[in-house]
């Protein structure tokens, strides 16, 4: 088994933090992807609302998966953490989520947490996909 570690240089850089935006495992063809949020590559949130974190951490989550030879289409589960309660945000987060994911549908889990990465920090998707056919 190899392990491939993958961090966009559009990202910011995990290293301080022990971690890496993604791996993949080359003999499952399976790529994990770490918890994207709204940080630009100086560790800062870069917008104030739930609705643009979500587009900015889904961005961010989409270059890591281009990185690793993935893509949207290949996501096979997502957890999505938002600061507070999770039904405070489905109507505004279920378009969002459908924009990016919506003919693949895969595994959703969503999770309403006391605090994120930072205290600005208002959601974070983290993904199981699949290496590209």
């Amino acid at each position: 088994m190899r392990i491939k570690q993958i961090n966009p240089a559009a990202l910011y850089d995990g290293a301080p933090f022990g971690m890496s935006q993604a791996t993949v495992d080359s003999g499952s063809g399976l790529v994990f992807v770490s918890g994207q949020v709204d940080w630009d590559t100086n560790y800062q949130v870069k917008h104030g609302g739930i609705a643009e974190q979500a587009e900015s951490a889904l961005q961010n989550l989409l270059t890591v998966l281009d990185a690793a030879g993935s893509s949207a289409a290949n996501v096979l589960q997502l957890r999505v953490y938002v600061r507070g309660e999770l039904g405070d945000y489905m109507e505004i987060l279920a378009p969002i989520m459908s924009k990016y994911f919506g003919a693949s549908r895969p595994a959703l889990t969503g999770i309403g947490v006391a605090s994120l990465a930072s205290p600005q920090t208002l959601i974070e998707i983290e993904a199981l996909a699949r290496v590209c056919d």
